[in-house]
């Protein structure tokens, strides 16, 4: 996204609002049926292909919507109060599409984007694998030349989303294994998964199991290996040039961090407006719990630190939109408000007590899903040090 993208605030105020109905229609009567059920919503992901979620951040000459990072993390925090699962289908698509989209070739965008904006062709980002999450330079998947036109892909990625139901991934392999720095040696492809025509997998794809979670339910991810994938070279080696793969997955992962610090924000705003509602209505001692001061304690706790957290996603989106790096920015958001969705999320479980911990009540599924948000996306240990060496490194002695 370029500094020149901006939308009106009558067409944000607009698409916010289809989208809030959407939510209250179509979502908030089947969440937790598919949640509880882990199953994938169809019907819902084809929703968002019709919104336009899938191209959110897509330039519109290829058909996206071409939002600035603001109003996307806006939409993701929307999302995320009624439903956290659903940001996770289109954000992983959208960021595979901003590196085509900021890194590929012309031909690349134009083949590409116009199926990613419609979501005609869903897929994801494929980086982490057994032994390489955090520290990306560890994979071990590469992409060695056949000919002229091919590469030849081998190995297996995991955790990822999309990988399932998808039909495309953004895989980043090593082309040059014996590198120095190891980051030298590693390319970015994009790899059909699915045969568009018959329905089936494509040469060389193994897709695996849809890997069961504590939270963060409904949305596919699963297991993915390639075993002598081939793919064609121009289209799918993103920029045409060996060696920059690196720089194209860190990249992606600056609005990936600002998307799940919204995520984070959504989370704890319904975790904060389901504890001050059932602060009200639940009574002991003869008066609603919301006038016991330790409950009053919590909730001003809460309320500020989901404000502060809302701001910081703020702070970080508007910086992204100016362009330039981000990773300090993103990082501090990415940090706090994650841990502000766990820490809401735990306090409102307390506050509702028993019911609390039932599944008939939305919080426990709130407080399932925060802890993935403290290590997706990197996980908040690395993001303080991201935020302390960008420090230093901005304010040099």
């Amino acid at each position: 996204m370029s500094e020149t993208s901006t939308i009106s605030e009558a067409d944000e105020r607009a698409l916010l609002d289809s989208i809030d109905r959407w939510l209250e229609k179509k979502v908030a009567p089947v969440a937790a049926k598919f949640e509880q059920a882990d199953e994938y919503p169809t019907e819902l992901v084809q929703d968002m292909c019709e919104l336009g979620l899938m191209g959110a951040l897509i330039d519109p000459k290829y058909g996206g919507l071409g939002l600035p990072a603001l109003t996307y993390a806006r939409i993701v925090a929307r999302v995320s109060e009624e439903w956290m699962s659903l940001t996770g289908v289109f954000n992983s698509h959208v960021m595979m599409g901003l590196i085509v989209q900021k890194f590929g070739t012309e031909a690349q965008k134009e083949h590409w984007l116009p199926t990613f904006a419609t979501g005609e062709m869903r897929g994801g980002l494929a980086l982490t694998e057994p032994d390489a999450g955090t520290d990306l330079q560890g994979i071990r998947t590469t992409a060695r030349r056949s000919g002229n036109d091919k590469y030849v892909l081998n190995g297996a990625k995991l955790w990822i989303t999309n990988s399932i139901e998808g039909d495309v991934l953004a895989v980043l392999a090593k082309t040059d294994p014996e590198a120095q720095p190891r980051h030298r040696g590693m390319s970015m492809f994009i790899v059909p998964t699915r045969d568009k025509a018959t329905g089936g997998d494509m040469p060389g794809v193994m897709r695996g199991r849809k890997l069961p979670k504590l939270g963060y339910r409904g949305v596919d991810t699963g297991e993915i290996a390639f075993d002598d994938c081939p793919v064609d070279a121009a289209l799918s080696l993103v920029g045409g040039e060996e060696g920059k793969g690196f720089l194209m997955a860190t990249g992606g992962l600056e609005v990936g961090r600002v998307n799940v610090a919204a995520r984070g924000v959504g989370i704890a705003r319904r975790a904060l407006k389901e504890a001050v509602a059932y602060a009200q209505v639940r009574q002991t001692m003869g008066k609603p719990i919301a006038q016991h001061q330790a409950i009053q304690l919590m909730l001003g706790e809460m309320a500020a630190k989901t404000r502060a957290a809302e701001l910081m996603v703020e702070d970080a989106a508007r910086a992204y939109d100016r362009g330039g790096r981000v990773d300090m920015e993103a990082g501090m958001a990415k940090w706090f408000a994650t841990e502000t969705a766990f820490q809401v999320a735990t306090d409102s479980m307390r506050i509702h007590g028993a019911y609390g911990y039932s599944k008939e009540f939305p919080i426990e599924r709130l407080y399932r899903d925060a802890p993935l948000l403290m290590i997706g996306e990197g996980t908040n240990e690395m993001q303080r040090i991201i935020i302390a060496r960008q420090l230093i490194a901005r304010n040099p002695v």
